[in-house]
């Protein structure tokens, strides 16, 4: 178990809305400076097309999109680490149109999963991941996005969902354009399982993949397994 930092801090759930805090976000050490600021420019253009295009969709269709991700992730768990029972999974809290997995948590939490929930607790740094229940007392994070309190258990996650704005065939995911992901992937050892979450619709041919990127272990749509994976 880890400690959280002090009060003095605001806290956030991860994503969110780091697109609009760091819009020209990319990384410093790339090898070429301008391809990187052309690549984030693009990736901002292409962040704001499938944002649009997500919540255009119906609720029904939200709510159909929602259930088809979670029995597969629910197979996925099953099939691959036993229903997850005595691990801890890193999910999130929906926004913007994202599929909402919340019934699937509360399932999984009353089946013996230990479900977290990522929290920006210091910015331009790694996530935390405190413990979530459906009992769980959420407050308002730095973006008015609920998070579990500071009082809440702070835990490593041995699978980690990351909602995607967009994706390629590769594994990587387009994400808010904050970096936070990334940056906490790079930070965790052992990394956690990595899971994205997201549209068949955003799949994109490539990404344009720069030094920080990191490849995701699966990309799980409404149609089940995508990318590279599918083959396995």
């Amino acid at each position: 178990m880890s400690s959280d930092p002090p009060e003095t801090h605001r806290y956030a759930s991860p994503p969110c809305m780091a697109g609009e805090i760091a819009p020209d976000y990319f990384d410093p050490f790339g090898v070429d400076a301008q391809q990187a600021r052309d690549v984030a420019r693009w990736r901002r253009t292409e962040r704001e097309r499938l944002r649009v295009n997500r919540q255009a969709m119906s609720i029904e269709n939200r709510r159909a999109v929602g259930e088809a991700l979670a029995g597969h992730l629910r197979d996925l768990l099953m099939e691959r680490f036993d229903g997850a029972r005595g691990r801890v999974l890193s999910a999130y809290w929906p926004i913007k149109g994202e599929p909402d997995l919340r019934p699937l948590m509360a399932e999984l939490d009353a089946a013996g999963v230990t479900v977290v929930l990522p929290v920006v607790a210091v910015k331009a740094a790694p996530l935390l991941f405190r413990r979530w229940t459906p009992e769980t007392r959420m407050v308002r994070g730095d973006w008015n996005i609920p998070v579990p309190p500071l009082e809440a258990c702070a835990l490593r996650p041995d699978i980690a969902l990351a909602p995607l704005v967009g994706w390629d065939d590769a594994g990587y995911r387009l994400g808010y354009g904050g970096g936070y992901f990334d940056r906490t992937l790079a930070a965790l050892s052992p990394r956690p399982f990595t899971i994205g979450i997201g549209l068949t619709a955003a799949r994109l041919s490539t990404i344009h993949p720069q030094p920080h990127d990191i490849r995701l272990d699966l990309i799980l749509t409404e149609d089940g397994i995508q990318g590279p994976q599918e083959q396995q």
